[in-house]
This record gives structure tokens, C-alpha cells and sequence, in this order.
């Protein structure tokens, strides 16, 4: 026979109702008697009914996640921190993959899923601030990224100008002149508002000091993955553009222009420099390890995951815009140029 929170109570020696309030997290227990509860519930090897709780509260504990691709190495770290932090608030994580098409993203919105759910969080590419009809939704959203800003919705992103900006700085502060900018894209391209953010503030850094930008250091890319970052270093040395460092607009592009720089014969960082953005895990363990800009995304993960519970669970109150901090982390890519 299953064991109840009756047992639980009467092992525990205290009320039905205590030890509801720990298991379901309804009302502050002390420490004390918590512990009595958690030796007893574990104790006995009691396990609570979800689908029980799941009728009687209307809720389901899942939230749901949609980002446009697991194989970009920032939106699969993003995801493990979301279901770290969901986790640690009793909810767990349904995950899909929206591939940067527009239709997919309205589905995740507004699909048949979304019943699965209380509540999502999505990091749009190809929905705008024009569709923010299309997110005011019956179950609450909070917005990641850079395609969609409005007052009306929980938005949730990073200082994207300001870092990019840091990131150029560091390597005008190294001497390097010179610095080609890899990421930028087509309008209307997957994560346009995002490379145009950066961009800015790679350009508004360059100007700081004086300096006019030459677009033909500022090369295009279809995607984010190693092998556009690689393309577009060989576009560089190719066309014979002179440039002694490199700002990628994503970790994943800064690893391919490394690969690329070093299989052309140019060391990195002794000839050229190399700074990425995302602090990617991976990067600490590339030759030589990649500097970066961390963005803040576990503070992201903390605080998108926290304003949707608390959405959730106590419905009301003004949308938020949060933007989190960064830093620079600087390893092994970058150094000094050597002429300077």
C-alpha cells in the first residue's frame, strides 16, 4: 500500500497540514521541522502524487522552453542553466527547437503544447516587436533576446552594445588597430537584431578612439557555427585585408577564425588576437583558450525562470526588463600586438 502524508505526519509527529505545506511549498516551516518531514518522507519512501497535485492546483510544474537551434552552443548552455534553475523551483523543463522559422515560433506560442505547460519562455529570431500580439498569451511568457522589445511583455536580455564594446576595447587597449568583425548578417537573417546590437558596439568603440571603420574588415555570415567563422577568416586573408585581431560576435565564430587562422600558418595570439562572446564552457579548453565575453547568462537563466514562477504562482504586476551584466574573461587569445 503507498505510503500517504498522513504517514508522513504521524512518523514525523506533526499535522497533515505541515506536512503538506512542505511538500507543496504553501506556507514558511522551520528549518527544524522540515527536517523532521524530509527523514520521514525519506524515511518511509514517500512519493507524491503529481498528477493528484496537478488536478487540484490547475498546474502542471513543466515550463516550457523554445530557442531556435540546441546545436548553437549558447542556447544549449542556456538551456541546461533554465533546467538547473527550474529544477531548484520545483518545475520541470519541456524544450524545443523553433529553427529560426517563424512558424515554429508562433507555434510554440500558441500551439497545442502550450496546454502542456504553465508558463514559457522563448527566445524568438524571426518574430519582432511587430508580432507582440502574438505573446500575450492566456499563460504567461517571458521574452528572451533581441528581436522583440516592448513594455507589455516580461523581457528578459543582455547589455549586448556596452559588451561589445568592452570587447573591442580590450583589444584597442592591446595595441591591435586592425580588428576585423565576424558575425554580421543580412536583414532580415536569424539573429539579426543581435548581430546589429554587437556591431554597434564594436563600431561606436572604434570611433571612441578615432578610428573610422573599414568595411571590408566587417565580414557577413549566414549562421553562427565554427565553420562561418572559419569561412569568413578565409574571405579575409583571401582578399589580402590587412587586420591583426579579431572580434567574433559569438564563441562558435571565434573558434572557427582560430582553426582557420592557425591552418593558414598565423598563430594565435602572436600574430593574430582573438576575442569570442557567450563564455561558452568549451572555451576554456581550445589552443589556446579562448577570451570572451561572459554575458550574464546564469544571472538570464535566474531571472527568467524566477519572473515566470512568480507569474505563475502569484499572478499581477507591472512587466519587467531586466539586462543583464557582463564581463570580459580574459584567457590565452589575445596579447599585446607586436608592433605596438
Amino acid at each position: 500500500m503507498a505510503t500517504t502524508l498522513r504517514d508522513v505526519a504521524k512518523l514525523a509527529g506533526v499535522s497533515f497540514r505541515t506536512v503538506s505545506n512542505v511538500v507543496n511549498g504553501y506556507a514558511p516551516v522551520s528549518d527544524s521541522t522540515r527536517a523532521k518531514v524530509e527523514a520521514a518522507i525519506e524515511e518511509l519512501g514517500y512519493q507524491p502524487n503529481h498528477m493528484a497535485r496537478t488536478l487540484r492546483l490547475g498546474r502542471s510544474n513543466m515550463l516550457g522552453l523554445a530557442v531556435p537551434r540546441l546545436a548553437e552552443g549558447y542556447f544549449a548552455e542556456l538551456a541546461s542553466e533554465i533546467i538547473d534553475v527550474a529544477r531548484e523551483r520545483g518545475y520541470v523543463v519541456l524544450t524545443e527547437q523553433t529553427g529560426n522559422t517563424r512558424a515554429l515560433e508562433l507555434d510554440a506560442l500558441r500551439g497545442a503544447r502550450r496546454q502542456l505547460t504553465d508558463g514559457l519562455i522563448i527566445a524568438p529570431v524571426v518574430l519582432s516587436s511587430e508580432d507582440v500580439e502574438q505573446f500575450e498569451t492566456e499563460r504567461p511568457v517571458v521574452v528572451l533576446g533581441e528581436n522583440v522589445f516592448s513594455p507589455r511583455l516580461d523581457h528578459v536580455t543582455m547589455r549586448n552594445v556596452a559588451a561589445a564594446r568592452a570587447a573591442t576595447e580590450h583589444l584597442l587597449q592591446l595595441g591591435h588597430r586592425r580588428i576585423a568583425a565576424i558575425g554580421s548578417t543580412e536583414p532580415g537573417a536569424p539573429s539579426v537584431g543581435t548581430a546589429v546590437l554587437r556591431l554597434q558596439g564594436y563600431r561606436e568603440a572604434l570611433h571612441g578612439h578615432g578610428l573610422e571603420v573599414d568595411e571590408a574588415l566587417v565580414r557577413r555570415v549566414g549562421q553562427w557555427g565554427r565553420e562561418d567563422g572559419a569561412r569568413a577568416v578565409r574571405e579575409l586573408l583571401d582578399g589580402s585585408v590587412d587586420f591583426s585581431a579579431v572580434l567574433a560576435v559569438t564563441d562558435m565564430l571565434a573558434m572557427g577564425a582560430a582553426h582557420e587562422l592557425e591552418a593558414s600558418g598565423l598563430r594565435v595570439p602572436e600574430d593574430v588576437s582573438v576575442i569570442g562572446f557567450d563564455d561558452l564552457t568549451e572555451g576554456q579548453y581550445t589552443a589556446p583558450p579562448l577570451t570572451t565575453v561572459d554575458a550574464g547568462r546564469r544571472s538570464i537563466a535566474e531571472v527568467a525562470v524566477t519572473r515566470l514562477v512568480d507569474r505563475i504562482e502569484r499572478p499581477g504586476g507591472p512587466p519587467l526588463f531586466y539586462e543583464a551584466d557582463f564581463r570580459i574573461v580574459e584567457r590565452q587569445s589575445t596579447a599585446r600586438r607586436r608592433d605596438a
